[in-house]
C-alpha cells in the first residue's frame, strides 16, 4: 500500500490485515516501488471486492515473549514501577518542589535490600531460611 496518493512521496509499504499495522519492507527492491502507484486506500478497496481475505480477529492476547519463553509478570511490573518513577520525579522537579535525590536514591537501595536480607545476613525472598 502507499501512504500517499501524490507521485514520488514515499515509497511502497506492506499491510498487514490481522494486526492492521504497516511494515516497512525488508527487500530493497520495493524500495524503488513508488507507494502511489497502490494508493492510500488500496487495502480498503481489495478487502470489499474480497471479503473472504479479511482474516479473523483472535481472541487470544499478546503475551511478550523472549526466545518463546513468556515474560514474568513481575518483571513488567517493575519495569513499570521505575518509569512511573522517574516520571514522578520529573513532575516534582516541574512543579518546583525539592528533592533530595540522593536520599530518593539511598532509600530505594535500602528498599532493595530489605527485601533481599533480613537484617543478618540470611536471604528471605525466594528460598527457605536456616537458622
Amino acid at each position: 500500500m502507499g501512504l500517499s496518493d501524490v507521485p514520488y512521496q514515499k515509497s511502497v509499504k506492506l499491510y498487514c490485515a490481522r494486526c492492521e499495522d504497516i511494515y516497512n519492507p525488508k527487500s530493497s527492491r520495493h524500495a524503488q516501488i513508488d507507494g502511489a502507484y497502490f494508493g492510500a486506500s488500496f487495502h480498503n478497496i481489495l478487502f470489499q471486492v474480497y471479503p473472504a481475505l479479511i482474516p479473523q480477529k483472535s481472541r487470544r492476547r499478546y503475551e511478550p515473549r523472549i526466545f518463546g519463553f513468556r515474560v514474568h509478570a513481575g518483571a513488567a511490573l517493575a519495569r513499570w514501577q521505575a518509569e512511573e518513577r522517574v516520571e514522578m520525579r520529573k513532575r516534582l522537579k516541574e512543579g518546583g518542589v525539592a528533592i533530595d535525590t540522593n536520599k530518593l536514591f539511598i532509600e530505594d537501595a535500602e528498599a532493595n535490600d530489605s527485601e533481599v536480607n533480613d537484617g543478618a545476613g540470611r536471604a528471605t525472598a525466594g528460598g527457605d531460611t536456616t537458622k
